[in-house]
Parts: structure tokens; C-alpha cells; sequence
């Protein structure tokens, strides 16, 4: 009896998940080896352009950049906060988190905003004499990676600080007691207890990187497209469903390997973390 109900509580989500899920993927991937050239022809097709393979290397690059730096910078703040007191704590946690309530569109045009020829930034730099001239910092691949770390970063504190704070303060204290110096104690106990949350953070960033659409289409427009925003380009301007349906089926390939490669360097830190 006590096995039907736990069944028949996640049945309703279960089913939820395959018809929304899987059931679509599965046949977005499926469409793929449908073509009558071949089995992997629009695999081929794909990898044999040098454009689209340039694509595919900026998106992975932008991705791992926008990871690497959302992590260093999530986790120091985050690792800050979780030493503050509780009201200070509060408070900045929401201050973290504040630009979360906005929507990516309206904080990714605000970089427009700022990094434009005429933006704040340029006017300050030029008003200070640093620059004589505007410099053209929109359409970069730098552009496209700070407003990426400026989305996530807000995601990559809020899974660490409840991870950082979990960590018994004890333990940190025993260390340094036993004469461990406050750079050993950081790589041999806080790092590892904190992979989980740094895993976690990690995935979030990458896959939220790697399939974004609307920050890469207004801050790196065609010069530096994305996989995303090219996937969006075969689907609904040139309607080349198959196409699309690779570029997809690529994303989806090459996300669930950088996670399970994530996966891996969690169980190397720590063996219980995943």
C-alpha cells in the first residue's frame, strides 16, 4: 500500500516531466537522423562549416569564461556574507540577489546603456582623460561576458551562501588549531565541503550561459553570435527546422557532458559530494 502511494504521489510529476520534457527533446533529436541523405548528413553539414564551428567554439568559450568568473566572484562574496551577522547578513543577501527581480532583457540593455559609444562609461573615461575618443566596447565577446557574469552571478551567491554556512565553524577552528595555515584550511576543508554548491552554481551558470538568447542578440549582435542565437536564426528567419534541430540536439550533447565532466571533478574534491 505504503509502495502505490509514493507511486501514485509521483506520478502526476513523472508523467509531467516525459510529455514536457523528454517527449520533446527526444523528438527534436529524432528529426535529426531523419534526413534521406543520410543518417549523421546534418551533423556533417554542420561540422564541415567553418562558420558554425567558429559558433559553437565562441559559445563553449563564452560559457566556460562567464562559469569561471561567476565562480571566483560568487563564491568570495558568498563566503563573505556567510561570515556576517544575521541582520548585515539579510541585508546583503537582498542586495545580492536585487538584480534578480528585473528581467534579463531590461538588465541586459542596460549594458547597452553603459558600454555604448555615448554610454556612461565612455563619458567618464573621456570626461577624466583617460580616452580621447569613445572606444567601441559593444559587439565583443567582452561585452557579451560581463553582462553574462552580471546575470549570473546573483544565482552562483544564492547557491553558496546556504553551502558556506552549513560548513560547522568547528571544523575550520580545529584546523587552524591543529597548526593548519588559513590557505591549507581553505583547499582542505572549506573547498571540499563546498563542491557541492560550487558544482550546483557551476551547472546553473554554464547551461544558463550557453543557451542564452537575448543578452548574446543585443550585446553581441551578428558579430558575435552564439548558438543560441543561431538556433533562433535557422528556426524562424531562414525556417531550416532540421538545422535548428541540430544546432539543439549539439546544445543539448554538450551540456549534459560538461555537467557529467563536473560531476566528476566533484567526486575527485569530494567522493560524497555527488
Amino acid at each position: 500500500m505504503k509502495h502505490f502511494a509514493r507511486w501514485g504521489l509521483t506520478m502526476p510529476a513523472t508523467i509531467a516531466v516525459v510529455v514536457l520534457l523528454i517527449v520533446p527533446v527526444a523528438i527534436t533529436i529524432a528529426a535529426t537522423f531523419a534526413e534521406p541523405k543520410g543518417v549523421f548528413a546534418p551533423y556533417v553539414t554542420f561540422f564541415s562549416s567553418g562558420f558554425r564551428r567558429a559558433v559553437l567554439y565562441r559559445t563553449l568559450e563564452i560559457a566556460l569564461i562567464t562559469t569561471a568568473i561567476s565562480l571566483t566572484v560568487g563564491f568570495i562574496t558568498a563566503y563573505v556574507i556567510a561570515q556576517m551577522p544575521g541582520r548585515a547578513k539579510s541585508i546583503m543577501i537582498v542586495a545580492a540577489v536585487f538584480p534578480l527581480l528585473t528581467g534579463v532583457v531590461v538588465r541586459s540593455f542596460a549594458w547597452l546603456i553603459i558600454l555604448g559609444k555615448n554610454g556612461i562609461l565612455n563619458t567618464m573615461l573621456i570626461s577624466t582623460g583617460i580616452l580621447s575618443e569613445p572606444l567601441s566596447m559593444l559587439y565583443t565577446e567582452g561585452s557579451v561576458i560581463v553582462a553574462m557574469v552580471y546575470l549570473f552571478v546573483p544565482l552562483m551567491i544564492l547557491t553558496l551562501v546556504g553551502v558556506l554556512e552549513g560548513i560547522p565553524r568547528d571544523l575550520i577552528d580545529a584546523s587552524a588549531s591543529l597548526g593548519a595555515r588559513p590557505l591549507m584550511t581553505f583547499f582542505q576543508v572549506i573547498l571540499p565541503l563546498a563542491t557541492p554548491g560550487l558544482i550546483v552554481g557551476a551547472v546553473l551558470v554554464f547551461t544558463g550561459s550557453f543557451t542564452s538568447y537575448a543578452t548574446p542578440q543585443l550585446l553581441g549582435g551578428e558579430k558575435q553570435m552564439m548558438m543560441g542565437t543561431f538556433l533562433y536564426q535557422r528556426a524562424m528567419v531562414t525556417f531550416d527546422w532540421v538545422g535548428a534541430s541540430t544546432i539543439a540536439a549539439i546544445m543539448v550533447v554538450l551540456t549534459l557532458s560538461v555537467v557529467l565532466i563536473m560531476s566528476r571533478i566533484a567526486r575527485r574534491l569530494n567522493p560524497m559530494a555527488v
